[in-house]
């Protein structure tokens, strides 16, 4: 916990609570449904955590804001943003129904009122949004193909709506095609050694 305490110093009390809760409560969830790797558990402030939050270093989601969490399995990256960015609406998706379960178990005892919750493929979503938020759940190219259509036209932000994905490892080839994109190395926010190969890769909708 401290770990995120040292990156985000001014959280209040209740972000601070809801944060400190979630190694409890994803250790009860995750003995009866795996969501989270078991030997991650112990690690789960750096490696889920705060990995997630890495966007929010990348961007300030403005009140308002639509984000979909596209393959969200136990809630990463979107039940720490939403902790972050209680003003935004988060939508997490994923197509295996008891991952669902878990996160709307995990959102019930954090008391978010900002996020929704939906089991289903990213092919039969009919959402529209500003961000698309993902991790390791597709390449570059499917993921774009699922939601060209969906973004809002309208940006609020510096930058323009678009797709911000946390990718690790060697992703030249499936970033090979992509016309508009920019790079952004995560151990150049958190100087970790678990974030040395690890990326937040954005796409802006104007370019797909």
């Amino acid at each position: 916990m401290k770990i995120i305490l040292d990156q985000f110093p001014n959280l209040n009390k209740k972000q601070i609570n809801q944060i400190s809760s979630l190694k409890n409560i994803y250790t009860k969830w995750n003995s009866k449904i795996n969501v989270i790797s078991r030997k991650d558990i112990d690690n789960i402030y750096t490696k889920h955590v705060l990995h997630s939050l890495s966007i929010a270093k990348f961007i300030n989601f403005k009140k308002g804001t639509t984000i979909l969490d596209l393959g969200t399995g136990g809630g990463f990256p979107g039940i720490p943003l939403a902790i972050i960015y209680p003003d935004s609406n988060f939508i997490l998706v994923d197509s295996k129904r008891k991952k669902i379960f878990v996160v709307d178990e995990v959102k019930k005892a954090l008391g978010l009122k900002n996020v929704k919750t939906e089991w289903s493929r990213a092919e039969d979503l009919d959402y529209r949004y500003d961000f698309l938020v993902t991790r390791a759940v597709a390449k570059m190219p499917v993921l774009i193909n699922w939601c060209k259509d969906h973004f809002n036209k309208n940006s609020n932000h510096e930058i323009t709506n678009g797709i911000i994905a946390l990718k690790g490892g060697n992703i030249d080839d499936e970033l090979n095609s992509i016309k508009e994109i920019k790079i952004s190395e995560i151990n150049d926010i958190f100087d970790i050694e678990y974030f040395h190969d690890k990326k937040i890769v954005y796409v802006p909708s104007n370019s797909i």
